[in-house]
């Protein structure tokens, strides 16, 4: 029968190594505690990775996704309140213009051109608002505001409406120069006759928020606060009873035409509450993702401990051993 010792180099030498190896197993089994997942992902895995690698892209793209559904939220939100403020300017301004076509001590011409010349102002200034540096109207040329100044608007107008002695002339060519693909398209409008491109919300989904100022809800609010604005232009030399006349039509037009902006914000609305469907899906869908990720690498927290207090027991008791053999002596073995 052979007997076989180590060398006391040896013996501390192995004495070492199991202190770094159970130390190595607390500071993992610490760390696997505190964050709730195993720290040897390829172990727990097998070494296939397909599965997680999977999720994890799947997670990406849809954290891609919450930018942009955000941004598309944002968009729509700040379109719409453009479309709100020109659907209030177009009420108020269409409420003074029938008034003023329907009582004769109603306020003066020039009060009541200047009040449409306002509200035009504002209108534009709607339409060239922008977004965190986009136009909002100018299709795909949102590095740009897509309608000319009030000024250059009604100068352009106005040379196409020379001539035209009449209220019904003047709104028979200002609806002509609007509809007209070289005119108000061409003059007026600066910004893509493309729409925007669609906004990428999921992998199957996106959503078109193409609303251009040439819309002709938006032409109609334009034009028809532009010729009230000209009512009183010497170059038309209308009489005041063709100056109400206008004023009143124009109203009434422009009272009509609010159905077509309400349409246009029923549709901008419907885009907005697709958006927020959509970011909920998203959202559910990585909440989804996260859960099953966390399952598949996820620590048992009553084996951990346990482990864990075997693995600081068993680095007391090779300290302990370690002590005793530090202490032994040739008086003590004999």
């Amino acid at each position: 029968m052979m007997n076989s010792s180590n060398g006391d180099m040896a013996s501390n030498y192995a004495q070492r190594l199991r202190n770094v190896g159970i130390k190595q197993d607390i500071n993992r089994l610490t760390a696997e505690l505190a964050s709730g997942q195993v720290s040897d992902v390829r172990q727990v895995l097998d070494g296939n990775y397909s599965y997680l690698t999977d999720i994890e892209r799947k997670m990406t793209a849809l954290s891609g996704y919450g930018v942009a559904t955000a941004e598309a939220a944002h968009f729509a939100s700040a379109m719409q309140t453009s479309l709100d403020q020109i659907g209030e300017i177009t009420q108020d301004l269409s409420a003074s213009l029938f008034t003023s076509g329907t009582n004769a001590t109603g306020a003066s011409a020039a009060t009541i051109a200047s009040e449409a010349k306002n509200a035009l102002g504002g209108i534009i200034g709607r339409l060239n608002a922008q977004i965190a540096g986009r136009h909002m109207f100018s299709g795909t040329a949102t590095d740009r505001p897509p309608i000319v100044d009030v000024d250059t608007l009604l100068a352009a107008l106005g040379s196409v409406m020379a001539g035209a002695t009449t209220p019904d002339d003047m709104l028979a060519a200002a609806e002509a120069w609007f509809d007209d693909p070289a005119g108000f398209a061409a003059i007026a409008y600066t910004g893509s006759p493309d729409g925007l491109s669609p906004f990428d919300l999921s992998r199957t989904e996106k959503i078109s928020l193409d609303v251009r100022a040439t819309a002709p809800e938006l032409r109609a609010a334009l034009r028809l606060a532009a010729v009230a604005a000209l009512a009183d232009d010497p170059a038309f030399a209308l009489t005041v009873p063709a100056q109400t006349e206008l004023f009143g039509k124009a109203g009434q037009a422009m009272l009509l035409a609010q159905d077509g902006l309400i349409s246009l914000q029923a549709r901008v609305g419907f885009v907005e509450g697709r958006i927020d469907a959509i970011t909920a899906r998203n959202a559910a869908e990585l909440t989804s993702l996260e859960y099953t990720k966390a399952g598949l690498l996820a620590v048992d927290p009553f084996d951990a401990a346990t482990r864990l207090e075997e693995a600081q027991f068993q680095l007391q008791s090779l300290y302990s051993v370690t002590v005793r053999m530090s202490q032994l002596s040739i008086v003590n073995f004999l």
